[in-house]
């Protein structure tokens, strides 16, 4: 599948608003997958993104990397890179990342976040409510959850849990878009600031394990039934 036109108005919507080349195409390609432009299977060609961009291969090179690790592409042994499926397996392997990893850095966390950080939270709670946009909803939802683990003092985990955030943004858009979480997703936010505010450790993090153990089971089930139809 050839890149299309859509990819091509991002590139033109996108190119100011960023530092370096490498971080200007990395970010209007994950938009370009993340928004459903360029579908799951198409290869990502250097040449043709480079040609696409404007750009030499170097930055190029260095986008789909991090697309990698974001798990938005993959590399395979004679086809080079691909946009990365949605499949019931990654998803259901990202929430058990998530379930591992997140409450770990709550409860890290927990006694140094500050009046301040649990108001930020309050907030982006009230930007989700309003916000129309699975794109910046995604966004907001990854801001939030790393606002209450920010305290934590661990950088590798905090940098480990802030990429599955990442790698599961493709998947809340779907269920956004599919399940009709939203409302789900923020009781269950306002639950979860709710506990931190009382500072209540084991319930935030029971909360926390429940948000996104119940979410994966939601969205696995669901991707599940697809793929055996």
């Amino acid at each position: 599948m050839a890149l299309n036109d859509g990819l091509s108005r991002l590139v033109a919507r996108a190119r100011p608003r960023h530092r370096t080349t490498a971080e200007f195409v990395e970010a209007t390609l994950r938009e370009a997958i993340l928004s459903g432009v360029i579908a799951p299977g198409t290869p990502l060609r250097q040449e043709e993104l480079a040609e696409t961009f404007g750009v030499s291969r170097m930055p190029v090179r260095e986008a789909l990397r991090q697309l990698e690790a974001r798990a938005l592409a993959e590399f395979h042994p004679h086809r080079g890179a691909v946009v990365a499926e949605i499949s019931a397996a990654d998803g259901a392997d990202i929430g058990a990342i998530r379930m591992a990893l997140e409450p770990m850095a709550l409860r890290l966390s927990l006694p140094g976040l500050t009046a301040a950080d649990l108001d930020q939270a309050e907030e982006l709670i009230a930007e989700m409510d309003g916000e129309a946009d699975p794109g910046r909803m995604g966004e907001l939802n990854r801001r939030f959850h790393m606002t209450l683990y920010a305290r934590a003092g661990r950088p590798r985990l905090l940098a480990l849990t802030e990429q599955h955030l990442l790698a599961a943004d493709r998947y809340l858009r779907f269920q956004f878009a599919a399940l009709g979480y939203r409302p789900r997703s923020q009781d269950e936010h306002r639950a979860l600031l709710a506990a931190c505010r009382a500072g209540d450790a084991d319930t935030a993090c029971r909360l926390v394990t429940e948000h996104v153990g119940q979410a994966a089971e939601q969205l696995t089930a669901f991707l599940e039934g697809r793929e055996a139809g």
